[in-house]
């Protein structure tokens, strides 16, 4: 393990322009769920009767709001703070590295910690608007569980997540941001995701630059192309990388 760190510290050495493409697995070390793991939301969550990637899908959101939003409130929603993963990847940037990160996630956890480029290619639940006149909101008043369906102050339309649902395309100018940022990478670290989750898995096809690192805890289909692959917790390695390079 600490050779693989020596030569981990050794690449990001060498490298300049960073991706980090990270999914559910960064956040869990912050005490959110993931999505699809055996104790994720798609395999805990019963209570609604139907699988809870149909509440978030767009056409429930429109026919069910109640239901949506009293879902999306207690795993969309929450005080989750950045853990050793966000903050050894936002110090990335410290070191002098520019570091772009592109995350499935929509915690904004990544901006908390520190990172200043950050591509949510799923959105975020940091933000929120009118659906009728595009009023922003945020995320306080979504909490509010007084009001079961968020009512925009402005014009009365419904008030809906920056969170893209299930039947929505993703937002085109991230994904053009995204491709140029790894085509035009020297290292590309992947952490936290199975890369099982499409479109988005695909981006790093684009990926032609010298190093490639895999941190996740289970087997990834980049595994076999990676030049380093830990299976092992993203925060303690990505630490013991940055104090690697420290000394």
């Amino acid at each position: 393990m600490k050779d693989k760190i020596k030569r981990f510290a050794q690449m990001v050495k060498e490298s300049q322009k960073i991706v980090f493409f990270g999914g559910a697995g960064v956040s869990t070390e912050s005490g959110l769920k993931d999505y699809r793991s055996r104790d994720g939301i798609y395999n805990t969550c019963k209570k609604y009767g139907i699988p809870p990637e149909e509440i978030l899908s767009i056409d429930f959101f429109w026919e069910h709001p109640e239901t949506f939003f009293e879902f999306y409130r207690e795993y969309f929603i929450s005080d989750a703070l950045p853990n050793k993963a966000h903050t050894a990847i936002a110090q990335l940037e410290k070191l002098g590295k520019q570091v772009t990160v592109v995350t499935q996630n929509v915690d904004g956890l990544h901006q908390k910690a520190g990172s200043t480029r950050v591509l949510e290619l799923h959105g975020s639940a940091a933000k929120y608007y009118c659906d009728r006149c595009g009023e922003k909101y945020g995320v306080e008043y979504v909490a509010n569980r007084a009001n079961a369906v968020p009512k925009c102050a402005k014009c009365g339309g419904i008030i809906r997540t920056d969170v893209v649902l299930y039947g929505e395309n993703l937002d085109h100018n991230v994904m053009e941001s995204t491709v140029r940022a790894i085509w035009d990478a020297d290292m590309l670290i992947i952490g936290g995701t199975s890369l099982t989750v499409y479109p988005a898995a695909s981006f790093i096809e684009y990926f032609h630059g010298n190093h490639l690192v895999v941190i996740n805890k289970e087997q990834t289909r980049s595994d076999d192309a990676a030049d380093l692959v830990f299976h092992d917790s993203i925060g303690q390695v990505m630490t013991a990388m940055l104090d690697e390079i420290k000394g």
